[in-house]
């Protein structure tokens, strides 16, 4: 082991006996889920910036938010409807470069938020672009290259939600019954603030936190009524996969993921989602009588690849990939008498057409001796590694020959998966309808189908493990 990482490890190490009091703390006497401010793209002003935020009873911590500069637990939420046009006004006010991205999202390319248009401190970006996505929970977050996963994790990310007339028909849950949830996880330091330092196992496994975090506070609780709510989920964190599910063991209506709604509602008992994929679900709080708590929690799994490696075990101070987590508390603290939420059909979803013509191309990611790559590629920022006509339909393969999971996004396009092979070797219920990004486990090879006919420009193919992308698994294609 290098001194630098043996000194990493120790000093964190230490840094968790602490650190493990504050955690220890959040269980016992949990804070409100805070609803993140609300922010209308219309020209106004959204600043990144360091604030002192409060994120349990009595403790704060320096958090890195978008929002107006105020101090905030939880970068901003933003609301558009579809058809709306988007004028943002970026201002960097972090120590590092920055920019933002909008994670799932079809704009152009000045817009979409690369690592290559990061500004410096102080600088401003402005941002314009139609919505032309249909209704769904997205997210955005900071992208610059090299510090993207640190920028993430200290609180640079928020949901994006749009809204139309397909999603309006539906009579869903809404006001104070919508909850949006935007998952991260920490680790502190000996003075209990958020500490982001990966040895050198970590920035291959992932980095993985000691406390889950809801919309920035600490493992939050929630106060509910004996009803139906809306709980748009993102998972935010920096490499873990987190298997959503109930302590009561009910089931969950899931009606959308990451690229809007489903063709139809679909219950499950949990689902996966890796890191930047969304789930949209209905939990029904009906008949649970006043009092009542229930977790929903990241269910314990054994991660696939072990491999010897070391795959859910104990990072330097982090739970591990597959760990029992609680992640937000909700307490039935009213009776209510309602008429139940009847499912009307949802927006159906034409599937693209695969056919003798259909252009493949395979993308093969792999980390070893500590590099990621892409097609034995590692990044560079400048590099054109994909040139796609304009107004074609593709089929593009991801193959895993690593030992860890990738979570595989694009920039710019949606996709419908076609099929998993090996590993796995099986498509989920919350792999149907549109997706942005798709987890690829070790020794799995994933196909999925897209067209390019939103926009011009050269935009990014990556892993969502920030570790990865960071180390340079990325791919630039340009669409032309």
């Amino acid at each position: 082991m290098r001194r630098r990482d043996f000194l990493a490890t120790a000093a964190t190490a230490a840094a968790f006996v602490r650190g493990r009091h504050l955690a220890a703390l959040g269980r016992a006497e949990r804070a409100p889920l805070v609803m993140p401010p609300v922010y209308r793209p219309d020209g106004k002003r959204l600043i990144g910036s360091q604030v002192r935020a409060d994120i349990a009873p009595g403790v704060q911590a320096n958090a890195w938010v978008v929002g107006d500069g105020s101090r905030q637990a939880a970068s901003a939420t933003i609301r558009v409807r579809r058809g709306d046009l988007a004028q943002i006004a970026f201002q960097n006010k972090l120590p590092q470069q920055s920019i933002l991205h909008w994670h799932g999202l079809a704009v152009p390319e000045a817009a979409d938020g690369a690592p290559r248009l990061a500004i410096e401190t102080g600088a401003s970006y402005r941002y314009e672009f139609p919505i032309l996505n249909r209704a769904g929970t997205y997210w955005y977050h900071a992208h610059p290259h090299h510090h993207t996963g640190e920028q993430i994790y200290r609180g640079m990310a928020g949901l994006f939600l749009i809204g139309d007339a397909e999603e309006d028909a539906l009579g869903l849950p809404s006001g104070a019954r919508e909850i949006p949830l935007l998952l991260q996880e920490r680790r502190f330091d000996a003075n209990n603030e958020f500490a982001y330092t990966p040895v050198m196992h970590e920035r291959m496994e992932g980095f993985f936190g000691s406390t889950m975090f809801g919309n920035g506070i600490m493992e939050p609780t929630h106060n509910v009524d004996s009803a139906l709510y809306r709980l748009r989920v993102v998972n935010g964190t920096g490499s873990r996969i987190t298997r959503l599910g109930l302590s009561t063991g009910a089931a969950m209506t899931l009606i959308g993921n990451d690229g809007g709604l489903l063709p139809a509602p679909q219950k499950l008992f949990w689902l996966d989602l890796g890191t930047g994929e969304r789930a949209d679900l209905l939990v029904d709080f009906s008949g649970l009588a006043v009092g009542t708590r229930v977790m929903l929690k990241s269910l314990p799994f054994t991660p696939m690849g072990e491999m010897g490696m070391g795959m859910g075990r104990m990072g330097a101070g982090g739970k591990g990939q597959g760990a029992d987590l609680d992640l937000l508390e909700f307490v039935v603290t009213k009776a209510v008498t309602e008429r139940p939420w009847v499912p009307k059909p949802f927006p159906t979803i034409a599937p693209l057409v695969r056919t003798a013509e259909t252009k493949v191309r395979e993308f093969r990611f792999d980390s070893r001796m500590m590099q990621h790559t892409i097609n034995g590629k590692p990044w560079e920022m400048d590099r054109i590694d994909e040139v796609v006509p304009f107004g074609s339909t593709e089929v593009w393969r991801f193959v895993n020959t690593a030992q860890f999971p990738h979570p595989v996004h694009m920039h710019e396009v949606q996709f419908q998966i076609l099929s998993r092979s090996g590993g796995r070797a099986r498509l989920f219920p919350w792999e149907t309808g549109w997706k942005d990004t798709v987890l690829v486990e070790p020794g799995e090879t994933v196909e999925v189908i897209t067209q390019f006919t939103q926009h011009r420009g050269r935009y990014l193919l990556h892993c969502h493990n920030v570790v990865h992308e960071d180390g340079g698994m990325m791919m630039n294609f340009e669409i032309k």
